[in-house]
Formats: C-alpha cells, structure tokens, sequence
C-alpha cells in the first residue's frame, strides 16, 4: 500500500486579497501583480520546482470600490491558467468557474481545452458565486436563492461530466491507411433535459490523459457540504484549529459515505497563511507587523460587507450593538458566514466596533513559528487527521521563499511530503484514479471492466 503524502497547493493573491488592502503597497511586489503574468510565471515555478500539486486562481464576478486590489484588476481564471500551462510542466492549474453565469457546454469545453493543453493537470473549483451583485453582470435582476444556486450545481456538474465523456479513449484511430479519423460507435451524444438544463452535446473534445478535470468545490454551508461530500475530489476550506479541521473533515466524510462514496474520496485542503521566522517569537513578530500593514479598520469595515450582500456598515454607529438584523442581506449572498458574525456579536455583545477588530485578529494563522515549529504543527495536522494537504496562500515573497527552502526540505526529509512527482496529470500526483467513462463501461463484459470509480451525482 502506498503511504498516504501531504499535498500542497498554492494560490495566488497578487496585489492583495481580503484583508489585505494594503499588499500592494510593499516594493517587494510589483504593484500589478494581479495582471503580470510574468510575475504569475515565476511564482508557479518556484511551486513547481517544490513539487506542489497545483496552483488553485480563486475568483468572482462582482466588485465594489470596497473590494480589496486583487479582485478590483485580475486575469481571468482560464485565460491565465493557458499561458500557466505553457511555462510548466507538472504542476496542476486549477480555475474557479461559476455554476451560476456559465453555459455548461461552454465551460466544458474550455475546461477540456486547458485539460489538453496542459497533457491532464487541470482542475475545476465549482462555486455558485455569493456576490448577489454579479446578477447584474449577468442580465437578472437578482441573484438566485440557495436552494436554486446549489440545485443548479448538481445538476450542472452532472452536465459537464457528461460532456467530458462524449468520446471514448480510444474514439480516434487516425488510421491514414484505412482514411478512418473517428470511430463513430465511440462518439455519444449527452441529451439531457433536466431542471434546469437541456443540452444536447456531444462535446466536440477528446478526453484527456486524466480523463476529465480534477473537480474542486469551496461551500462551507449546509448546502455546499453537500455539494463537496457528493461530487468533489478536494475541498478548499478554513479550519481556524486542529480540532476544526477534523471535525470538518470527519462531517465531510460522513455525507461522501452516506453518498455511496468511500471514505478517502474527497481530499480536504485548507487554506493557510505561514509564516516563519528565525525563531518562533520572530515568526509571530513577523506575522504581527504584515497584518497590521495589510489593512485599517475603515477598510476592513468597508470590506465586511461582503459577507452581507456588500451592505454599507458606515451607515451604522460603530460604539453601538452590531446590526444583527443586517443578516437579511446575506440571504442571497455568503449567508453561512454572514450568520456566524451576527451569532459571534450577539454572543459575546459585541459592538459593530469591536466585531470589526475580533474578525481582523481571528485571522490569525496556527502555522507560525521557526521551520523546525511550522513542519511539526504542519504534520500534527496532518498526521491527526485534520487534513489531506494546504492551499498555502501567497504571501510576501520572502516568506514563500522561507517556506519552499526551510519548511518543505524538512516534511520530504520526514517522509510526508514528496520529493519528486509521481506522475504527470495532476489526478495522478494528488493519488485520484481516472474516471471511467461510463458509456464505454457499459457495453463491457462486468468482469472485463476497469475498477475505477465514477464521481457520482444524486
């Protein structure tokens, strides 16, 4: 039996992300970072050259003047991932795509494109968009309820891998002797006509050496549980500590299980801030200084909004009880963690004053210290059953060097983290079988059929 590794994603905030307003600010970091693809380049192939597994372009389709710089001026997923594709080799490039402003057939496509291009290493993080203003972009007049928004993810994931399943492996002989290009018997339309949906297909794309795009998805309501434990191979998330991060991953093991999946289907990989330092009191020295140069309170206050709908809480008195009833904003917006804001003020009677300054320290990262300290609490983790891997989120460039120089030498040394790639399809390097195509399974004999399970949708 293989021994289980640590996976390790990065992923890129360039001018600064949220709570991080200020990022762009620091000469170590080019001001337009988020647009430079040359800067992007070099990021990945120092990943790259530290074996990560891939690098994961978060995204969203909505903006206001509160928004921080990262999200006010960047490249599009897919578009960026291509020219990514180009200048690697092994690392996986996964892309946020929206289940709620995309044609199925149409991201199908351009998610088997990237798959081709880059010889199997893409990855698809499925989101329904929590920014209600994005409807506007999108020609609706409002943004669709939870029960729409996630009703429609199902059915659209079960769409695309339909798509992603038009040809068989061996559909094109290519035979210039016998002038055959296609075998047809291995061409299958989709025709589907559900709740939702009705697309026809087939798609006009080959299946790719891992098959079909490795399917990442980042909900952490009810809902977006679901969704993950049903049809994801890795989740993206936050566990604040050790004892969150199991229970997390426990939850999402549990509703794989009751999904008919196995309990190793889905990987969980949180994303985490590091920090390192000489020693442990100068990584939290370290720490201290970056976040309290990356953002003010006024534009953190500005930026609690988005949580709620992008509500204007400088409306409000910031001395006064936190506006519990703001969470009506939220309703079609990032409800679960607008709800978990109004609960932590109402709990603890919290000014809107002093939940705006809990938020901004609960930030805080638990993987800070020497990197003897960062690998120990890394594999602590690991090893209890907390996660799968990191999303290690992109930071200042001293750090990510300190991280991929210090950090990661010492987890391959302890045997939990690989030093060279084990394949060449990001499927492959993060231990995931490739999908069967189902068609083509279907006219086999049982016995003869390949045990490669199928991600399923109910």
């Amino acid at each position: 039996m293989t021994r289980r590794t640590l996976k390790l994603g990065l992923v890129t905030m360039g001018a600064g992300g949220p709570g991080q307003h200020n990022r762009w600010l620091d000469p170590d970091i080019p001001a337009d970072a988020s647009v430079n693809i040359q800067w992007y380049i070099e990021q990945v192939r120092k990943a790259e050259a530290a074996k990560f597994d891939f690098v994961f372009i978060v995204d969203s389709q909505y903006i206001t003047k509160d928004s921080p710089p990262h999200y006010l001026n960047r490249l599009e997923p897919l578009t960026l991932l291509s020219a990514l594709a180009t200048a690697t080799s092994h690392i996986g490039l996964v892309g946020t795509l929206t289940t709620s402003f995309n044609s199925p057939f149409n991201l199908a496509r351009r998610l088997a494109s990237l798959d081709l291009i880059s010889g199997g290493r893409a990855g698809w993080n499925v989101v329904t968009s929590g920014d209600p203003g994005a409807a506007g972009n999108f020609g609706l007049d409002e943004h669709y309820d939870y029960e729409t928004r996630y009703g429609r993810a199902f059915e659209y994931i079960d769409v695309v891998q339909g798509l992603w399943r038009s040809y068989e492996d061996d559909a094109f002989p290519r035979d210039r002797e016998t002038g055959v290009f296609l075998d047809p018997a291995k061409l299958h339309a989709l025709n589907h006509k559900g709740r939702y949906f009705s697309v026809t297909g087939p798609l006009n794309l080959q299946r790719s050496p891992q098959g079909q795009p490795v399917i990442f998805q980042a909900g952490d309501s009810d809902h977006g549980r679901n969704l993950g434990a049903q049809t994801a191979d890795a989740i993206f998330t936050h566990s604040a500590s050790i004892e969150d991060g199991r229970a997390f991953k426990q939850d999402i093991t549990r509703r794989a299980v009751a999904a008919g999946r196995g309990a190793d289907d889905v990987l969980i990989l949180p994303g985490v801030s590091i920090y390192v330092g000489d020693t442990d009191e100068d990584a939290r020295r370290i720490e201290t200084e970056s976040r309290r140069a990356d953002h003010s309170f006024e534009q953190a206050l500005g930026e609690l909004g988005r949580s709620f709908g992008w509500h204007d809480f400088r409306q409000y008195d910031l001395d006064a009880p936190f506006p519990a009833e703001t969470l009506e904003h939220a309703r079609r917006s990032f409800f679960t963690q607008a709800q978990r804001i109004v609960e932590l003020a109402r709990k603890d009677d919290l000014t809107l004053r002093q939940t705006v300054e809990v938020l901004s320290a609960s930030r805080g990262s638990p993987f800070v210290g020497s990197a003897e300290t960062v690998a120990n609490e890394i594999i602590r983790w690991f090893e209890g059953g907390a996660l799968d891997g990191l999303n290690v989120m992109l930071g200042h460039p001293d750090q990510f060097d300190r991280f991929l120089n210090e950090v990661v030498p010492i987890l391959q040394a302890r045997g939990v983290y690989r030093s060279e790639y084990e394949d060449t399809t990001l499927r492959g390097n993060l231990g995931l079988p490739k999908p069967a195509n189902i068609r083509a399974e279907a006219s086999v004999p049982p016995a003869a059929r390949r045990e490669e399970p199928v991600l399923a949708v109910s």
